[in-house]
């Protein structure tokens, strides 16, 4: 049976998204569908306010609605302390373990050749001239402990050492192969008060 134009059109974008395939954008679409129409006005609302007004952090890549995001505006944060991530979903685990008080700098990915993915297409440059410009003891690199993570810490940690700062990694206790976004936060908590000297 055929959906009206409009709901396959909702139907095809839902299942855009990532993580949702046929059967829960249908779910998603009937709920939008039965629900009251304020309800759905304020999620239009809410994406439409987000694409609009978030921007990355002129320091740091991550999402701001401001030239500087919240946690490099912050002035109890210690900045000489730079935790590197490869994505913006990255820094919220780590933030909720409470135990970084340091800055973020987010790459928006990591090396990958098989994927065209260099240093060219990351935030390393930019990374390198805050190092450059700021007053910086310990650069924590957080990347995933994947292939890829695994070899854009080692690529970063040999750019960073000839500049005199302190290169670490989080300790055991992640697994290798896994996503940061999907650690609990115990376990990344103690990755980070643990971390190792690169």
């Amino acid at each position: 049976m055929q959906s009206a134009p409009s709901i396959q059109k909702l139907l095809d974008e839902l299942e855009r998204l990532p993580g949702v395939g046929p059967k829960s954008a249908q779910r998603i679409a009937y709920y939008i569908l039965n629900t009251e129409s304020s309800q759905a006005i304020r999620l239009a609302d809410a994406i439409h306010e987000v694409k609009e007004q978030v921007r990355f952090c002129g320091t740091c890549f991550n999402y701001a609605e401001s030239e500087l995001c919240e946690i490099c505006a912050s002035p109890i944060r210690v900045h000489e302390q730079i935790c590197v991530v490869s994505e913006p979903k990255d820094i919220m685990p780590i933030e909720r373990t409470g135990v970084f008080g340091g800055v973020y700098h987010v790459l928006h990915g990591a090396l990958s050749p098989l994927d065209g993915i260099g240093p060219d297409e990351l935030k390393i440059s930019e990374l390198l001239r805050r190092l450059g410009s700021e007053e910086v003891d310990e650069v924590v690199i957080a990347t995933n402990p994947n292939v890829e993570g695994e070899a854009t810490a080692a690529y970063l940690a040999r750019l960073i050492r000839p500049l005199g700062v302190k290169v670490t990694r989080p300790a055991s206790g992640l697994p290798v192969g896994g996503d940061l976004e999907y650690a609990d936060e115990v376990t990344l908590g103690r990755a980070m008060e643990g971390r190792l000297e690169i």
